[in-house]
């Protein structure tokens, strides 16, 4: 079986994100074990959710959502990187979430979060989400504090100089890794017996 695909989704889009640095980082690191894309949501504008269905129960309509849900459907898993902005993910990635249903199903994805407390309550409300959407959210997190959040933008320390940083990687990647290849196989062996219903 080839390695999985996971997309590495970028949830920020304001000018002078963070999030840029992280998403080089991981996308370095996950290499090793997964063929990894990198998902800007700035190369996918999405209007804040206006269908008149759902994407769980029928075709949307604006093309962008419909870019989006094919490329979410390439892949075998993602990392999505969280900012936390009042105690939540921010809104442009809760919306691009939204814009798909079946396409994240039964797919893994791991977290990294970064503002207050680490993103921790970004992540939290993010797992929630993920179970909704049927995806199967892996436990290990990394968490960027404040403190390394402004080393790193400062330019004092790069994220692969934070030791303990790199040891929460490693353990969310072999997580990811186990889960992605588990469950790609599932859904391989799934596929004929769907064709034939």
């Amino acid at each position: 079986m080839t390695k999985p695909r996971i997309g590495v989704v970028i949830g920020s889009t304001r000018p002078g994100r963070f999030a840029d640095r992280p998403a080089q980082w991981i996308a370095e690191r996950a290499s090793e074990k997964f063929d990894v894309e990198l998902i800007d949501l700035l190369d996918y504008p999405l209007p804040f959710f206006e269908e008149t269905t759902s994407p769980a129960r029928g075709q949307l309509k604006n093309e962008v959502a419909l870019r989006w849900q094919e490329k979410i459907a390439e892949l075998d898993g993602f990392i999505i990187l969280a900012a936390e902005y009042n105690h939540g993910p921010t809104a442009v990635l809760k919306n691009a979430l939204d814009y798909a249903f079946n396409e994240w199903s039964r797919k893994p994805v791991a977290f990294i979060g970064y503002g207050g407390v680490g993103g921790a309550r970004a992540v939290e409300q993010l797992r929630l989400v993920a179970i909704e959407l049927r995806m199967a959210p892996i436990s290990p997190a990394v968490h960027i504090l404040m403190p390394d959040f402004l080393a790193v933008y400062q330019g004092a320390k790069t994220l692969g100089e934070l030791e303990h940083l790199n040891q929460g990687v490693d353990d969310m990647l072999a997580q990811l890794e186990w889960w992605a290849n588990s469950l790609k196989a599932a859904r391989l062996d799934d596929q004929p017996a769907q064709e034939a219903a």
